[in-house]
């Protein structure tokens, strides 16, 4: 018996083709193991399906940050409105609620102008060069960090807007 599972045990791993007898007294050692080739045949296969996941994953966390943006300039709307309605003004800055130390997504300062009292040539504006809010202007700068204040600009493209008056919100781009 114990000579049959011994038997069965040398030919399941065995590497030649000479034949096998079960009362033989040579022990062979079953291997076992991947190739050299196999293993990076892996890791090639790995490292493709990381390049094709890679952008997808940027652009995923790309499209995440600009919702938390959307989120918390809602969130200083409200708060400059609650503003309002209490003194009959609307704040000097964001500091004025409490909120001036808050920061986007890529570590910019939310940028906050009141129509009321800033030069015209500092408040946001659209296509025609018109004015896009008549009570204040609410913003990110973007991942890049820079911004201008017509929405021809190339360095406000990517900026996080709100627009008339809060009924858009949005990236420059799409406005």
């Amino acid at each position: 018996m114990n000579s049959s599972i011994t038997f069965f045990t040398r030919l399941l791993g065995r590497k030649s083709t000479a034949p096998l007898s079960p009362g033989a007294k040579k022990r062979r050692i079953a291997s076992s193991g991947f190739t050299l080739i196999e293993i990076l045949i892996v890791i090639a296969i790995m490292g493709t399906l990381s390049a094709i996941a890679m952008p997808t994953f940027r652009t995923y966390v790309e499209r995440v940050k600009i919702k938390k943006i959307l989120i918390e300039i809602r969130m200083l709307e409200k708060e400059i409105n609650n503003f309002y309605y209490t003194y009959d003004r609307y704040p000097q800055n964001l500091d004025e609620i409490s909120l001036g130390n808050m920061k986007d997504a890529w570590g910019n300062p939310y940028r906050y102008l009141p129509v009321e009292g800033t030069a015209p040539g500092k408040l946001r504006k659209d296509h025609f060069m018109v004015p896009v809010n008549s009570d204040f202007d609410l913003y990110s700068m973007g991942p890049d960090g820079k911004t201008a204040s017509p929405f021809t600009a190339k360095s406000s493209r990517d900026d996080i807007v709100r627009a008339n008056d809060g009924q858009y919100l949005g990236l420059v781009s799409e406005y």
